[in-house]
């Protein structure tokens, strides 16, 4: 069930009414929001369900135990690998078995050995990468001492379950959600305005991707030789699809928990004009960058004891992987991996140092350029079907082809970056003037109805978002 379909619609409609005017009490609305999101993700594939549960009632009990042995360190820490033991399994099975047998096979093939390996029937539960690793960190942080075990089942798999961000996050912190729910919140007017404010800028961003997806697609499923010209369009109308499907997603999502009362926070904050690759990964996708960053980068070593670049290439091999089952995946990770630990050495570098001494809005847009080549060039690989598809764009985007661009290849490359700017532009008047424009309803009304207009007349309900996959 997507976000921008008529179904979704009726479905939160339905239940906006029920949670809000017939079930008024904390646990009949609790029971509810916990039914309508197995509903919504059962929606896809009921037989997904039961891992969900699963993945909740074993975090739920090691925490539990976890937390009884905080007398006994070394019992404590075994309960915690039983937990990460769990979710890894539970995540190696479904995302990455088939990826382990076809990179074995292609290994023993190197030596001249035909070995025919089968992979297995095995369908990716959708959100598997988000609630594995929501259920994880609170097992950790419960280990930890950040946070008191939950008592209550139902309360901490209604958190797990959360619809509104159950397929593709954001990935929430126990310690954000559980309170909300153990108190459920009321929305006010405020939050009906603000909430339908995102889900507006939101379906508009998708809507933009959804049209990026032809030329970026016209690049990297070509069969024969594109232009340089081209080449760079498609590599941009990717960048360009990634972020309005993927933060397009996170607007609705956090607009519809805004419906309920309650309070997301952000997962993206303008990337593209991020003046480095460290940067970047301060605003794109927050809440998985700062889930690495927290429960990864820090436990491998952090900048302790001079192994800063090893947990850095570590952490962000890792993220890549997390995102996909395939090499390409593996070395986006490794790229960002490289530019960030390189962005550390020049930081402290002569040249850093004289960067930084002319800090000027000049040498700020010159770094926000080549932060924002060097993510493009990543998208690459992210988007591409192969490596050889990945080299095949690179070096066309770098090196003459022999093939002469069109004029129309000017006209979409113009459109391409028009859209790419047109979303981070909305994104900043949001930030800047969404709660003043909250504060004028007579004004903020009008521009919801034209909105939603808009959308109904040009939005092509239906189409996946992006990050489902993962």
């Amino acid at each position: 069930m997507l976000f921008n379909t008529p179904q979704f619609f009726w479905f939160f409609a339905i239940f906006f009414v029920l949670y809000n005017f017939v079930f008024t009490s904390h646990k009949k609305q609790l029971w509810l929001l916990l039914a309508s999101s197995l509903v919504f993700y059962g929606a896809w594939n009921y037989a997904f369900i039961p891992l969900l549960v699963f993945s909740a009632l074993s975090d739920y009990v090691i925490a539990g135990f976890v937390e009884r042995n905080n007398h006994d360190p070394v019992t404590k820490k075994r309960w915690l690998m039983l937990s990460i033991f769990i979710n890894l399994s539970v995540l190696g099975i479904f995302k990455y078995s088939n990826f382990v047998l076809q990179s074995t096979q292609d290994f023993i093939g190197l030596f001249g050995v035909d070995a025919h390996i089968s992979t297995l029937s095995i369908i990716l539960p959708v959100g598997i990468s988000f609630y594995t690793f929501q259920s994880m960190s609170y097992t950790i942080d419960v280990y930890r001492g950040n946070m008191k075990a939950h008592r209550g089942f139902l309360t901490f798999l209604s958190a797990l379950s959360f619809f509104p961000q159950l397929v593709a996050g954001p990935i929430l912190r126990a310690q954000h959600i559980l309170p909300q729910l153990d108190n459920l919140p009321i929305p006010t007017m405020a939050n009906i305005r603000n909430g339908l404010m995102l889900i507006m800028l939101g379906l508009i961003k998708k809507t933009m991707a959804d049209m990026m997806a032809g030329p970026a697609s016209s690049a990297f499923d070509a069969t024969t030789p594109i232009s340089s010209l081209d080449a760079w369009v498609g590599a941009l109308a990717f960048s360009a699809q990634i972020y309005g499907d993927f933060s397009g997603y996170t607007d609705i999502a956090i607009g519809i928990a805004l419906l309920m009362g309650f309070h997301i926070p952000i997962n993206f904050n303008l990337p593209y004009f991020s003046s480095s690759p460290v940067d970047f990964w301060r605003r794109w996708h927050i809440s998985l960058s700062s889930w690495l960053r927290d429960y990864l980068y820090i436990s491998v070593g952090g900048n302790r004891n001079g192994n800063r670049t090893r947990n850095v290439f570590i952490t962000m091999l890792l993220g890549g992987l997390w995102h996909g089952a395939a090499w390409t995946f593996v070395i986006w990770g490794a790229w960002h991996g490289f530019i960030i630990s390189v962005t550390h050495w020049l930081t402290y570098s002569a040249i850093g140092r004289w960067v930084d001494a002319r800090n000027n809005w000049l040498v700020r847009i010159f770094k926000v350029l080549v932060t924002f080549y060097l993510v493009v060039i990543g998208w690459v690989f992210f988007r591409a079907t192969g490596f050889d598809n990945a080299w095949t764009m690179l070096t066309q985007m770098h090196m003459s082809t022999g093939v002469e661009a069109s004029a129309s290849s000017l006209v979409v490359l113009g459109l391409v970056v028009t859209g790419l700017v047109f979303m981070h532009l909305i994104d900043w008047l949001n930030i800047r003037f969404g709660s003043a424009l909250n504060e004028r309803s007579w004004l903020m009304w009008p521009i919801l109805v034209i909105g939603f207009s808009l959308f109904l007349v040009v939005g092509d309900p239906g189409h996946d978002f992006i990050y489902f996959q993962f």
